[in-house]
């Protein structure tokens, strides 16, 4: 049985280059995150972002310091994302993805049965780089490459351990005419352990 995450797959022998708290994020058995988001986007974003949040994409409030919670497990060669962000009044807000091995260093990050965002990974400075490469369209097991421009811009993520248990990730999404239209930012710690016990 292979039991290796799709991070794992994606990075190949980089895997091994990433901090041992990025590793426990990504690893393949069923796992958690506990920490904070930073939300931000120009109020003229509002309408589309939530327009996208209906097709299951990206978050739809502004918040500073929102405590959220991030849940994955592996079931066969796809990942489960489930982020809980639970915001002052009470009123949480649900993100799941399914996330699957592309090719290469690539992978797909699936909102929906019909939408997912490729990037590309790698490690750097023992940080942990994602650059989109496009959305596709699944048609059946058809995917239609649409340039990240047309849908909302270009995708950035950073991810680096900080202390011992924690990491800091830093998601921007960059239009090339408006400049940037969304980002969310926060620190996390892998709790797994602490549940089991």
């Amino acid at each position: 049985m292979n039991n290796e995450s799709i991070m794992q797959k994606a990075l190949g022998k980089q895997w091994q280059q990433l901090p041992p708290v990025l590793q426990a994020h990504y690893q393949y058995e069923k796992n958690s995150d506990m920490g904070y988001l930073n939300i931000e986007y120009p109020s003229y974003m509002q309408p589309y972002l939530t327009f996208l949040h209906r097709l299951g994409a990206l978050i739809n409030r502004h918040g500073k310091k929102i405590p959220t919670t991030v849940e994955k497990q592996m079931q066969g060669d796809r990942q489960y994302w489930n982020r809980t962000i639970q915001f002052p009044d009470n009123k949480n807000i649900l993100f799941k993805s399914i996330w699957v091995h592309d090719k290469g260093n690539e992978l797909i990050e699936y909102v929906n049965p019909l939408i997912g965002l490729r990037m590309r990974v790698y490690v750097e400075n023992d940080k942990l780089h994602y650059e989109g490469v496009n959305f596709v369209l699944k048609i059946g097991d058809r995917l239609i490459p649409i340039p990240e421009w047309l849908f909302l811009g270009h995708t950035t993520i950073i991810e680096a351990q900080k202390g011992d248990d924690e990491f800091e990730m830093d998601f921007i999404v960059k239009h090339p005419l408006l400049g940037r239209v969304f980002r969310y930012s926060g620190k996390f710690k892998n709790v797994s352990d602490l549940i089991k016990k």
